[in-house]
């Protein structure tokens, strides 16, 4: 059979009425932006995660860009994150006005090193940017550790890891601007571009919610140069209808999840790490394998799905050569660019479905199937 990476429209058709609904009134009433549906999805971000303020933005990279900003980032100043991770997290630190320096990736959990941070910081770093890489959390406690030892903020980039869980805490509920992107891929995703920002700080808070709508909070007074970065009122009724299920999905997830751990028990598969302490929410399953070009060539040849996450880190792209990296500096980073792959992911994921990518993966190492 077909697998493909993932099945939204299996997920929608279980929706259809609810979502259509929300959408006919929002067209009756003509109010697209900043409304009520907006206000709830805000509200209960920010109940999830223990925050005070949730502010809905554009799209997660919105999201992060809207946090550099809200620390007013002088010439120089830096944010310290991860070279192994969606473009938008360093992207977002150059044009907020600050330079991102990166420290190397644990081999196992793929996420940023928290023992590297002091090395790192300079008496230009401004920030620590954790990334909770396909679904799963850093370790709070040691970021806030070295964050408070510094007199550091810490922007969260919970993009990937809405639900996901360490000894209690959830991600997007320890920093101090957190941020999520509701890209439609993503374990809550919309019928779009989507993103939020929470906060507990009353003055980074109301910095974000005004640089939303280019900077100003009474209309065409403006105090600071911000976006247009709002999160429209079809994608908060979309994202609200999807937000009741969103615990289900991600049991769902983590059930595939062990699935695949049991399916390729004896394949030379290294299959994903959880930590002690870590609730991996899956927004990706991720292998790293021997031989990964040609392993891919043959599940694509079955009508299986597989992406890389990713190619190249961030060191090695060339828009940030000024930073001065080069090959050899994050060699973890690198080599799981090399030997990583994805399998198909998604709540409406079948068991039939995993045991057939199980099967295909064994039978190109030889361990059984077709």
């Amino acid at each position: 059979m077909s697998v493909g990476m993932l099945n939204l429209q299996a997920q929608f058709r279980t929706l259809r009425d609810e979502v259509m609904a929300e959408i006919t009134q929002i067209f009756e009433t003509q109010s697209f932006i900043l409304g009520s549906r907006g206000k709830g999805l805000e509200e209960s971000m920010a109940k999830l995660c223990d925050m005070k303020y949730g502010i809905g933005v554009s799209s997660g990279t919105d999201a992060l860009l809207l946090s550099v900003m809200a620390l007013k980032p002088k010439p120089g100043d830096e944010v310290i994150t991860t070279p192994y991770t969606f473009f938008a997290t360093a992207s977002s630190i150059v044009r907020g006005g600050a330079r991102p320096v990166f420290v190397d990736v644990d081999d196992q959990t793929f996420n940023a090193r928290a023992d590297l941070l002091e090395a790192a910081i300079t008496p230009r770093t401004r920030a620590l940017m954790p990334v909770h890489l396909f679904g799963q959390m850093v370790d709070p406690a040691k970021w806030l550790a070295v964050a408070k030892k510094h007199n550091l903020l810490i922007i969260e980039d919970a993009a990937q890891a809405v639900g996901a869980k360490f000894n209690g805490t959830v991600a997007g509920g320890f920093g101090d601007l957190n941020c999520f992107s509701f890209y439609p891929t993503k374990n809550l995703g919309g019928a779009g571009d989507g993103g939020m920002v929470l906060a507990s700080d009353d003055a980074l808070a109301h910095d974000v919610r005004i640089n939303r709508v280019h900077g100003g909070k009474d209309r065409y007074f403006h105090d600071q140069i911000g976006i247009c970065g709002r999160l429209d009122e079809i994608q908060a009724a979309v994202l609200l209808i999807k937000f009741k299920y969103l615990d289900q999905w991600n049991h769902r997830r983590r059930a595939i999840a062990a699935l695949y751990n049991q399916g390729l028990q004896g394949t030379p598969a290294i299959t994903p790490f959880e930590a002690p302490g870590a609730w991996h929410t899956y927004h990706q399953y991720v292998l790293r394998v021997p031989k990964r070009d040609e392993l891919m060539e043959h599940l694509k040849t079955k009508g299986i799905g597989n992406m890389i996450y990713y190619p190249v880190p961030l060191h090695l792209q060339k828009c940030f050569d000024f930073l001065g990296y080069k090959e050899g500096s994050f060699p973890v980073s690198e080599r799981l660019a090399k030997e990583t792959v994805a399998l198909p992911m998604s709540s409406e994921l079948m068991d039939a479905e995993v045991a057939e990518v199980c099967e295909a993966i064994r039978g190109f190492y030889g361990g059984g199937g077709a």
